[in-house]
């Protein structure tokens, strides 16, 4: 089995990191930077559209 991922980057201070879409908010829900706690949509966490539709698709 291949375990899909999406790739998120901090609009604020700009960490980067990889998380599996189970593990995330819907993409209009609230979620928290884990580095400085910026709080914003989880769409605007996603670093590219594949990886926001990657998102969408598995919720």
């Amino acid at each position: 089995m291949v375990e899909t991922y999406v790739r998120l980057l901090c609009p604020e201070c700009g960490k980067h990191w990889e998380s599996s879409p189970d593990d995330l908010p819907t993409p209009d829900k609230q979620f928290h930077c884990p580095n400085c706690h910026a709080t914003r949509r989880t769409s605007e966490f996603t670093r590219t559209e594949s990886d926001l539709k990657t998102l969408k698709q598995l919720q």
